[in-house]
């Protein structure tokens, strides 16, 4: 049976990232198109003959660490040969580690080779090279394909090396995040250079790469995504998530609007809590995010109202974490999700949102609009009078409400797994 093998960068993180949920479902979908799975981290360290020590370093979460004088010469001296090549050695699994799933490792097999993706970062701002990798192992199975699940200045040689953009916010939306415009150019274009093949998950998405990045029109795929909610939360009755949503935040069901997603300048929750408080609706407004990069601005408004203590503001709930099992119940008992987001390479949380049968209101532009069709309220995410048009709307008119929630889950079957898997069988295919 063949094998893929992706990179571990994201998937030891026990609340995740897009990215890190992106790599999840590759090793939950490869399995049913006769793919075997294996992983490749870079722990901080590895400690030959440990394997439990060195599977619970790979699964825990990655620690800050200090370096004296001496540690940073010799990391110098990693970091400039790591353009020669690095090694990834097996890691046997004992079944006595548990991972954030709550299982045992989520792979059929898993590879490491030390400090591998900070090193190659390293090596490659210094040296403008990129770190070979190869796997070494007589007992273990090679790997046929290896998946980057985001740009990284690595490549397996002999063998296809896939490389999945997400996006080019940084490029596309400058004003939004906190990157090197010049290194984050850089590193994907020399990708697109070396990729025997670039994944993507949106049309918009696909456009700006073959555009900006000069990138050849069959040697992009667009795979989309699919949702994967666990069915014990997604099949509960709506009596029983209501229940839940009433005693643990006072909540009515269908009653509330809902936000959430990292706080951030490119999720617009700045103009977005403008225009509710704009709107004059009375109907609450919970907000599920933790702060991130720029995120001051995004929240100064509301912060002040709330210390003036306008009344709208207490309509107005913020939470910055829930688990996925509380998030699926807001998600399913809200009357709508309000998303209206500058910029999204997919836009998950819309996908997510019509899945389980809560009316959208979203971006008329990019891969947002590409995603809703005609199943949501499409605003314009700069004009803070549009969201709060749309908002009132949904207040006003049940019939529009009902109407979105059937649209939506029409809209959804264009992205499920079985689709998902006929896609990523494609791009695996070469």
């Amino acid at each position: 049976m063949r094998s893929v093998c992706i990179d571990g960068f994201n998937l030891a993180l026990e609340k995740g990232t897009g990215i890190a949920t992106y790599g999840r479902s590759i090793l939950s979908i490869a399995p049913q198109i006769g793919l075997e799975t294996q992983a490749l981290f870079g722990p901080e360290t590895v400690t030959p003959g440990k394997s439990f020590l060195n599977e619970a370093v790979i699964a825990g979460a990655a620690r800050e660490q200090r370096l004296r004088p001496s540690q940073r010469a010799t990391r110098n001296i990693q970091t400039f040969l790591s353009q020669f090549g690095r090694t990834a050695r097996p890691i046997q699994t004992t079944g006595d580690v548990i991972w954030p799933s709550g299982q045992g490792a989520p792979v059929n097999a898993l590879w490491a080779a030390q400090d591998l993706f900070s090193r190659a970062r390293r090596c490659y701002r210094l040296h403008d090279r990129f770190t070979p990798v190869s796997f070494d192992d007589d007992h273990t199975p090679l790997p046929d394909l290896m998946h980057w699940t985001m740009p990284q200045p690595l490549f397996a040689p002999g063998r296809p090396n896939i490389y999945t953009i997400h996006d080019l916010i940084p490029l596309r939306l400058p004003h939004t995040t906190l990157h090197d415009r010049q290194a984050f150019l850089k590193l994907h274009e020399a990708v697109a250079r070396r990729a025997d093949r670039i994944l993507v998950v949106s049309e918009a998405t696909q456009r700006d790469v073959m555009r900006i990045l000069k990138v050849d029109e069959d040697r992009v795929i667009n795979t989309y995504q699919a949702v994967f909610l666990p069915l014990e939360l997604t099949q509960r009755t709506d009596a029983a998530t209501a229940d839940e949503i009433d005693r643990i935040f006072g909540l009515e069901w269908k009653s509330y609007y809902l936000h959430f997603g990292a706080i951030e300048p490119k999720k617009n929750l700045g103009r977005l809590s403008e225009a509710y408080l704009s709107s004059g609706s009375t109907t609450p407004f919970v907000q599920v995010g933790a702060p991130g990069w720029l995120h001051q601005a995004e929240t100064a408004l509301l912060e002040q109202v709330e210390r003036d203590g306008r009344p709208a503001a207490g309509q107005i709930r913020r939470y910055e974490y829930t688990s996925l099992s509380l998030l699926i119940s807001l998600i399913r008992g809200a009357r709508a999700v309000l998303f209206p987001s500058l910029y999204e390479g997919f836009g998950l949380p819309v996908l997510e949102a019509m899945t389980l049968s809560t009316a959208v209101l979203t971006s008329n532009v990019g891969a947002l609009a590409e995603i809703a069709g005609d199943a949501a309220l499409l605003v314009d995410p700069y004009d803070v009078q549009s969201i709060a048009q749309g908002i009132r709307a949904l207040d006003s008119d049940h019939d529009l409400v009902a109407d979105l929630q059937a649209r939506g889950l029409a809209q959804a079957e264009l992205f499920t797994l079985d689709r998902y898997k006929s896609r990523l069988s494609q791009a695996y295919t070469i």
